[in-house]
């Protein structure tokens, strides 16, 4: 199963029907995307669910049907295990950006993250997950793929918003606060703190 954000509402990519009576089910390979998302971005489908019975072609079948944009960010820590966040448009977000011709994954997370904050002398764990979402641009729907990487990182100096990408603020947010601070944040980035709620909690445990 997968989940695609599209106005930080959920819609379900799945293999399986479930007996809910509060979903409503769409066949993947016959479905109009554009007319589907129409209806989600005016609240006429609450809980939408697109289903293809092989789940091995079940994402492959969904982005053949829409433009998909690549993306790459982290989750970042600093020495004192205090993770990075940036404001844009008056929500926290992690930083992220598009994926660069010839570039790769992990140069373009280490990349975004210090264009968009300040913050240099990255290194990267390991990855912990992609998130999705739907975004219209230009009249066209499109589907951000975002992998993510867990970064530690030993810089201490001045954090830099990057001011032409519309970020207002970034700040270490110290591990205790980071649920809190998520609340006024995407639904992705809610579902990708809560993939690693267990390192998180683990890391605010040996502060």
């Amino acid at each position: 199963m997968y989940k695609v954000f599209i106005n930080d509402k959920p819609l379900l990519l799945t293999n399986k029907v479930v007996k809910e009576t509060d979903f409503e089910i769409f066949l993947l390979e016959s479905i109009d995307l554009d007319q589907l998302f129409i209806k989600i971005f005016q609240n006429k489908i609450k809980n939408p669910v697109l289903y293809h019975p092989n789940e091995k072609v079940l994402l492959k079948l969904f982005k053949s049907k829409i433009p998909v944009v690549k993306a790459a960010g982290g989750l970042v820590y600093n020495k004192a295990g205090d993770v990075l966040f940036i404001k844009r448009q008056g929500k926290w977000d992690l930083p992220k950006g598009h994926i660069e011709k010839k570039e790769n994954k992990k140069d373009a997370a280490l990349r975004e993250v210090e264009e968009e904050t300040g913050v240099n002398q990255l290194s990267i764990d390991y990855k912990i997950g992609k998130t999705y979402h739907v975004f219209k641009r230009n009249g066209v729907f499109k589907l951000k793929q975002t992998v993510w990487y867990k970064m530690d990182s030993g810089f201490s100096g001045e954090l830099i918003p990057q001011t032409e990408e519309d970020i207002e603020d970034v700040q270490w947010i110290p591990i205790e606060k980071v649920s809190q601070t998520a609340e006024n944040s995407y639904a992705n980035i809610r579902l990708l703190l809560q993939m690693n709620a267990k390192k998180l909690l683990k890391k605010a445990s040996k502060k």
